[in-house]
């Protein structure tokens, strides 16, 4: 492009705008009532103004108007927001990316069938519903199983801390017990010391020594001997031949009760016995015939035990339900119950003068009850295991009980205290027996073993191994020379206390031998089992 000449002059445009080019339309202007508005306001402010200025009784009421719930409506999502949820929920990055570039294919190509406000059903949502609820009802759980944890582990301590306690304020309350016990005892002591010393000013004391101890009694002249002293025993001088065990037949079976007879016990003058049973009852029959003469029910648990009185007027039995029963054969029933033991009583035996009974017990415990005032006069106390039986020595205060801590005890029944024990056996001591002389005891256990020991040497004289089986109940023929022991193989064993040999078997049970005792003149032996029958030798 070339320049241009100086001299050319270029003209200004020109825009014409004639009446001839544009027309024009004229706009009236309407008045909007601008002084009706300024009314208007001023009224307003003079209301305004006398309401401020009026009192406040004459205040217009202003109502209150509640505000509106607001409502949420839930409503359920379209496809395409689901499946991107829940890819985003999963991390699925790459499948959330790869599901949008062709979800908006589709849409741009409008080759998609679904619509796009198309709402996933609702059982999809109520499912994410539930497993949300399910997520935070677990969380809830484990939060409570952990707190529950820690409680269980604070009571725990707590509750051992309890039985701390408790066993700690046992055993102060047993001492407590056992302290309040000598008190008495010793306040009792005294008090016979002290009647003894100022009661009888006139009497001459002299020292009686015998088998059973020595003593401080009244001398007397003539008439019955004390009944605390030691008096003679009269068969101590006398023999009597030996019970030849070998011409023993079974003479006669009675099968008399239910269950199991556990316990024997003689007339002292009569040909009588009386059986105990473990079906609660005891019965009395006359032999060798068998008639039955008297039974007694009471016990509401097992008969473990009975004695007859010396003069055979009266009979005492030991029970499971841990009482002691005294019944008179006049009266026909019951008249006394003891009831102190508090666990199963195994066995009684009535002192030679018949004033007292002996029982003993599970509780650990021996006790000495007055027949005449029906109460319990001395507890004797020293074994630390159950006094499975007791004894007393023929014609004095002494008394002998076997237990289940392997030892076997002489007690003084005036005093309580335990004068001797015996050691030797390695299992429990199920039974006890003096001999007529009461130089003798003879002790059976659960090892299969019987020992004898002499009173008078404090020694063990004989130990019998008669086989592997329990040896429930010794008893002395009248010599002193033959001990027939029970055994649990079904055999009554018969053996010489002078060698220990076993002189005979006598077959015939057909289950364990619970007890054997002789009768008093050596005619007879009488065996029970555990074969609820109680058999007749002779």
């Amino acid at each position: 492009m070339t320049d241009l000449a100086p001299d050319v002059e270029l003209e200004p445009p020109h825009l014409d705008d004639s009446d001839d080019d544009f027309q024009y339309e004229e706009v009236e202007v309407v008045s909007v009532g601008d002084d009706n508005l300024i009314g208007e306001d001023l009224d307003s402010a003079l209301r305004s103004l006398q309401n401020l200025t009026a009192k406040p009784d004459q205040w217009p009421a202003v109502h209150d108007v509640e505000p509106q719930i607001g409502q949420v409506t839930q409503r359920p999502e379209v496809v395409d927001d689901f499946i991107r949820n829940f890819l985003v929920k999963m991390g699925l990055s790459k499948t959330l990316e790869m599901f949008e570039t062709e979800w908006y294919e589709m849409k741009a190509t409008g080759r998609s069938d679904l619509a796009s406000n198309e709402k996933v059903l609702d059982l999809y949502t109520s499912n994410l519903q539930l497993e949300d609820q399910l997520h935070g009802v677990r969380k809830e759980v484990e939060d409570a199983r952990s707190l529950a944890e820690k409680a269980s582990a604070t009571w725990d301590k707590f509750r051992k801390e309890r039985d701390f306690h408790r066993m700690h304020h046992k055993r102060v309350a047993q001492e407590k017990n056992k302290l309040i016990l000598d008190m008495q005892i010793l306040k009792k002591h005294y008090s016979m010391v002290k009647v003894l010393e100022g009661g009888q000013p006139s009497t001459t004391m002299k020292s009686q020594t015998g088998l059973g101890g020595g003593s401080l009694q009244p001398a007397s002249r003539g008439g019955p001997p004390p009944r605390g002293g030691v008096r003679s025993n009269p068969v101590a001088g006398l023999s009597f031949p030996p019970v030849d065990v070998k011409a023993l037949n079974l003479a006669k079976t009675f099968k008399g009760h239910l269950m199991s007879v556990s316990s024997l016990a003689m007339h002292p003058t009569k040909p009588i016995v009386v059986t105990g049973s473990d079906d609660k009852t005891w019965k009395m029959w006359h032999l060798p015939r068998g008639d039955l003469i008297m039974s007694g029910e009471g016990h509401t648990d097992w008969v473990a035990g009975v004695s007859f009185h010396p003069k055979g007027s009266h009979l005492a039995s030991a029970s499971g339900d841990s009482s002691v029963k005294l019944w008179s054969f006049e009266q026909q029933r019951c008249v006394a119950t003891y009831t102190d033991h508090t666990q199963a009583v195994w066995g009684v035996a009535f002192h030679d003068l018949g004033d007292f009974v002996a029982s003993c017990s599970l509780d650990h415990s021996a006790r000495l009850w007055d027949v005449t005032t029906s109460k319990c006069r001395q507890s004797l106390r020293g074994h630390v295991d159950s006094v499975n039986e007791v004894c007393w020595q023929p014609f004095s205060s002494s008394l002998c009980t076997a237990s289940s801590d392997k030892t076997v005890s002489i007690w003084d029944a005036r005093t309580g205290l335990c004068t001797q024990t015996f050691y030797g056996h390695h299992n429990s001591v199920n039974c006890v027996a003096f001999n007529c002389q009461g130089t003798m005891v003879a002790s059976t256990d659960a090892d299969g073993i019987a020992k004898l020991w002499d009173v008078r040497m404090v020694a063990e004289v004989r130990s019998i191994a008669a086989g592997e089986h329990p040896l429930n109940k010794c008893s002395f023929d009248r010599s002193s020379d033959v001990l027939a022991v029970a055994s649990d193989n079904g055999k009554v064993l018969c053996y010489s206390t002078s060698t220990g040999e076993l002189l005979h078997q006598l077959h015939g049970h057909e289950d364990a031998v619970q007890a054997v005792v002789f009768d008093p003149r050596g005619e007879f032996m009488v065996s029970a089992a555990s074969d609820s029958t109680f058999r007749l030798w002779s």
